[in-house]
């Protein structure tokens, strides 16, 4: 059998695999079970309910209206003073309700409508599914390094590089197994939603090729989350370094550099932030705004904007994970492995 067969069926055997597999299932279907049961699909009775109660309201607030300003009227022919601190000029009739400040939508039991709102989904289960192969990827290197396994199959297959790629290769190919199967029942499980609980109106063939785009990123992303862990803990010889490094970059990007560039003023400081690339690589862009330039026209503020593309965002976590990749082949290669 073959190094990367052997490290394939290595890795789901192990337990920890299994757990965190059923755990993510349950996970996901949890949400998409939850989430069900709050959207509900509008019949005509339940428009015609929300249309009678945006007409009894707007009649409330009118009738409100008429006493209020019967109430200021009355008031002022006894000569009170102060009718319009109390009631406004003109004793309010400038502020008549109007039916449009009535919108039937309001009354509206929530919909899920699959066009706007799967994308969301997609960067959930992204994150659900990232956060499996992180703990995945440090666990199955690092329980190699601190067991002894890593030398011992050394003893048999001295091919330092070759061993430490083959058992990326086997890391990668199973999350990517897992992100495409699960991926597709989720899919499926929120079209069925849409198509029985919700709405799956204006799906075109252009909306189902961005939803693939989306996948294929949210995919990247987990491949690459699975691949730094594998790195971080192969590098450190240990799971404890991939979660400590982690824990660490997310204390100095969401909590440390948030605080620098507030103090220091720094324009647009939350492009030094990785949950801004996180949001553009999944929303296509996101847009960054510096009140503190703000021009105010026309009595509204337009504050200078920088925009992130998924680009951008594609170049920073490539770089990042490249770099931590070819330190862990390069210890790999160099230190000893005693």
């Amino acid at each position: 059998m073959s190094l990367y067969m052997t490290e394939l069926r290595r890795l789901s055997k192990r337990r920890l695999t299994r757990l965190l597999l059923v755990l993510l299932l349950l996970g996901l279907a949890t949400v998409a079970t939850a989430f069900s049961f709050s959207s509900h699909q509008l019949s005509k009775e339940t428009v015609a309910a929300a249309q009678a109660e945006s007409e009894a309201q707007y009649q409330r607030a009118v009738a409100d209206w008429k006493r209020t300003v019967a109430d200021c009227d009355a008031a002022k022919a006894r000569g009170d003073q102060d009718t319009d601190e109390r009631y406004g000029p003109n004793c309010g009739r400038d502020w008549q309700p109007q039916p449009e400040m009535f919108d039937p939508k309001w009354n509206l039991p929530y919909q899920f409508d699959f066009r706007a709102e799967f994308p969301t989904f997609i960067a959930v289960f992204a994150g659900a599914v990232a956060l499996f192969a992180f703990i995945v990827g440090a666990s199955y290197v690092g329980a190699e390094w601190s067991t002894g396994g890593m030398m011992n199959l050394l003893l048999w297959r001295p091919k330092r590089l070759a061993v430490l790629g083959t058992k990326l290769a086997a890391l990668l190919t199973t999350v990517l197994g897992v992100s495409l199967v699960l991926g597709a029942f989720w899919t499926v499980a929120f079209w069925l939603i849409g198509r029985y609980r919700g709405t799956t109106a204006k799906v075109t063939a252009g909306v189902w090729q961005s939803v693939g785009l989306d996948g294929l990123r949210a995919v990247g992303l987990i491949l690459l989350v699975g691949a730094v862990a594998f790195a971080l803990a192969s590098l450190g010889r240990h799971t404890a370094m991939a979660l400590g490094a982690a824990v660490a970059v997310f204390a100095i990007s969401e909590i440390g550099i948030r605080i620098a560039v507030n103090v220091l003023s720094v324009p647009f400081g939350d492009r030094y932030v990785l949950s801004t690339y996180a949001q553009s690589w999944f929303m296509k862009q996101a847009e960054l705004f510096d009140y503190d330039t703000c021009q105010f026209a026309k009595g509204a503020c337009e504050p200078a904007k920088l925009v992130v593309t998924w680009q951008q965002s594609a170049l920073v976590f490539g770089v990042g994970a490249a770099a931590v990749l070819i330190g862990a082949f390069w210890s790999m290669r160099r230190r000893d492995i005693a």
